[in-house]
């Protein structure tokens, strides 16, 4: 039998657009916020940003500079593949910065502080998806850890944007520094929505006397699968089956006809479910 190829054109392409799409959103989040409003958000280009203030040298070419060494150094620790493409998005970031022709999109720090965090954290988003990073404090923090065990890697990168934030409250003003803190807040929520997916779901724990009639009329009825969990009461001891269902939030009001119309006295616990992949759902 051959080998399936695991390099489908779709997903290499979807890879591609995320990379692409995600470098830009990134450069224009310091194009048209951050730099033109003395704002600088943590990381690599965050310093970028501090050192065009002091030094006059454009932002893009100063943060490709602080990175490529960090890329070379954990080269080998990523892999070829992550490797390129990471080194692809920085590259394309940093020119995207300098040679843009962007005109300023507001001169109300507040305004920047907010549509940059968001378009900063679409933008690291997107470029994640594509398997991939935007620069190398990761591999910074990861070869310091390396050698410093008691150094997480996540106790690291919160240190070098805290490091970012106050220097930029000394270069700028405190109001500056405040601002960033604005962004790197906007920026976190937004990548990790992007990242997990916009398609969130609700788990249902249904406890009834009738679960599997419930169950056979949700496979009918919304098309979607369940589950049986067996459980104990911890009053009676009595041994008996939970209904789990993961369906999708236009579904919502269905499930809790059905429920109601076979048992309207089951005891019925809803949860969100952040993302969910499989049949019927986002595939991974």
């Amino acid at each position: 039998m051959r080998k399936r190829d695991s390099k489908n054109p779709c997903a290499v392409a979807l890879t591609l657009f995320y990379i692409a799409a995600g470098s830009f959103l990134t450069a224009i989040s310091f194009s048209l916020f951050f730099i033109p409003n003395d704002i600088a958000p943590g990381g690599i280009t965050g310093v970028g940003t501090l050192l065009h203030a002091l030094l006059g040298y454009p932002v893009g070419a100063m943060t490709a500079l602080l990175n490529v060494p960090l890329f070379l150094a954990g080269w080998k620790r990523m892999g070829r593949g992550f490797a390129v493409k990471s080194l692809i998005s920085m590259l394309a970031i940093s020119a995207f910065i300098d040679l843009l022709p962007l005109e300023p999109a507001t001169a109300d720090p507040m305004l920047a502080a907010i549509f940059g965090g968001i378009a900063l954290g679409a933008g690291i988003g997107f470029v994640v998806r594509g398997g991939a990073t935007t620069g190398g404090t990761d591999m910074g923090a990861a070869l310091i850890h390396e050698r410093f065990p008691v150094i997480t890697i996540g106790g690291f990168l919160l240190a070098l944007d805290c490091l970012v934030v106050a220097v930029s409250g000394m270069v700028f003003s405190i109001l500056s520094m405040m601002y960033a803190m604005i962004s790197i807040f906007l920026m976190t929520k937004t990548m990790d929505r992007v990242i997990e997916g916009f398609e969130s779901a609700k788990a249902f724990f249904i406890f009834s006397e009738f679960t599997e009639k419930i169950a056979e009329t949700v496979l009918v009825k919304i098309d979607r699968g369940a589950t049986f969990l067996r459980a104990q009461g911890a009053y009676s001891r009595q041994s008996r089956d939970i209904l789990l269902c993961v369906i999708t939030r236009l579904q919502i009001v269905q499930l809790k006809a059905i429920v109601r119309e076979i048992d309207p006295d089951a005891f019925v616990v809803v949860t969100d479910v952040r993302e969910a992949m499989g049949e019927g759902f986002t595939r991974a």
